[in-house]
């Protein structure tokens, strides 16, 4: 069965649009849910929000600062959730975090308060495919998409089962590493990028490395969008206001849309 995330990117994605999906650290700063619906107002077709967690395995500096200033502020899962119970943005929310956090909390608890404070989607790319086995059930049976991540060294048969049990969206990964600003990404994304479109009518979404709307519109361009982090996030941890957020993540979508 289709859930709302799915449908709304396929919605955009069929109307000959490129997915535009912007991340925020939740609880980063008092103004976070300011710079999130800021980011709707340029343009998103579904947000990334990060539950930030001590350890972020797949993040690299820039995420990993915003987690540890958000962790010193006191930000936890249940701050996070409860916030965004109280916001109503227009586009599907995904929460990203790792599977220690959802561990503690109890799968189906987490997943219940999660898709309670209207969450669609749920990133965990500690669990692999092979390990869905205590989330997915309880993500399920709450109504969660969980988004799986393709690596670009995936071989055909473990990308088709990837895309069989992705929901949403399937998250093409454009380089190996962790996450990060790059100056070029080089052959692997759009590569990765066709053999995933070739395997699923899920809409495809390339990310880790974008870092400008030049950069966004090459990714997107054999795929059906791109998730941008560490970009905006660099900005607001250098003091970038929400609304200059918002302001370069316009720019991201204006480049898409020029493509």
């Amino acid at each position: 069965m289709t859930g709302p995330l799915e449908a709304h990117l396929r919605s955009r994605r069929d109307a000959g649009r490129k997915l535009l999906v912007p991340y925020v650290t939740g609880g980063l700063r008092d103004d976070w849910l300011d710079v999130l619906r800021a980011l709707v107002a340029a343009g998103a077709d579904a947000v990334e929000v990060g539950i930030p967690f001590s350890d972020p395995v797949m993040d690299g500096p820039t995420i990993q600062e915003a987690s540890q200033r958000a962790l010193d502020r006191g930000t936890t899962p249940a701050t996070i959730l409860s916030e965004l119970r109280h916001v109503e943005v227009g586009v599907p929310l995904v929460a990203m975090t790792y599977f220690n956090l959802v561990f503690r909390a109890g799968t189906e608890r987490f997943a219940k308060e999660a898709a309670a404070a209207g969450v669609s989607g749920v990133i965990v790319p500690d669990v692999p495919l092979e390990e869905l086995g205590e989330w997915a059930p309880a993500a399920d049976a709450a109504g969660l998409e969980t988004v799986l991540l393709a690596s670009p060294i995936s071989p055909d048969e473990r990308l088709a089962r990837l895309c069989a049990r992705s929901r949403g969206f399937v998250y093409g990964v454009n380089l190996m590493g962790v996450t990060g600003e790059r100056a070029a990404l080089g052959e692997r994304s759009a590569r990765l990028a066709r053999r995933l479109k070739a395997a699923t009518d899920l809409p495809v979404v390339m990310g880790f490395g974008v870092s400008s709307g030049d950069q966004a519109r090459a990714v997107a361009e054999p795929a059906d969008g791109v998730v941008v982090a560490s970009a905006i996030m660099r900005r607001v941890l250098d003091g970038a206001s929400a609304d200059e957020a918002g302001e370069f993540t316009a720019g991201l979508r204006a480049a898409l849309d020029a493509g």
